[in-house]
């Protein structure tokens, strides 16, 4: 599984980089916004520091919109990956940057009919969004789950599932288990996934004994 680290914060992406496991970045508007940076002036750094697909959302509401920003964004950088939203002009827009050779990332799908819909238009990637469908109670690994088996179903999807929206470490290991293509992780979930108790009590002892061994 590969995986990707949500945020578009320069250090956080330069510090897990570093950590030799990141194969690429999503972010959102949102994300963007707490830089309080030039939109494309981030994007070219994070492209400048990741050599993978970076996501980067288009914002027009209407097909035409988000193609012409599409067009736009896919000139900053060979990796750019353009986020198109799950709507009906979404799916115009999608098909449309297809044919035109733009990648896209169809964003904020909470269905397995979403998901299908957007691989049949063609979409490189889909995004399930787990942690929101928790929080209303639904099961956001069910979902995941689906879209699985029915792209499994039906070889010739070659979207790739990213898993997104997630807010635990546990939603990588059930992305893994599942079989997502991504999951596309928060630097924090980042850390905490590297970390245990027992491996930091491993270390601890082997320090303590290490200073009992007789030196010249």
């Amino acid at each position: 599984m590969k995986i990707f680290i949500d945020t578009a914060n320069v250090e956080e992406i330069k510090e897990a980089a570093s950590w030799g496991i990141v194969d690429g970045v999503t972010t959102n508007p949102t994300l963007i916004s707490r830089e309080g940076r030039d939109f494309k002036e981030v994007v070219k750094e994070i492209c400048s520091i990741v050599d993978g697909p970076i996501s980067a959302e288009a914002v027009s509401e209407d097909a035409a919109g988000m193609v012409k920003e599409a067009e736009e964004l896919s000139k900053i950088h060979k990796n750019i990956v353009v986020k198109i939203p799950m709507t009906a002009e979404g799916l115009k827009a999608t098909k449309e940057c297809t044919g035109k050779g733009i990648k896209t990332n169809v964003t904020l799908i909470f269905s397995a009919n979403q998901a299908l819909l957007a691989a049949k238009a063609g979409a490189t990637y889909v995004s399930p969004f787990v942690g929101r469908l928790d929080d209303i109670g639904e099961s956001g690994m069910q979902l995941v789950e689906d879209i699985v088996e029915i792209f499994k179903n039906y070889g010739v999807l070659k979207t790739e599932i990213i898993v997104a929206s997630i807010r635990h470490p546990m939603h990588v290991i059930d992305a893994g288990i599942i079989g997502a293509h991504i999951s596309t992780v928060p630097f924090g979930v980042l850390g905490k996934m590297i970390k245990h108790p027992l491996t930091d009590k491993g270390i601890n002892a082997f320090l303590e004994d290490w200073k009992k061994v007789p030196k010249k």
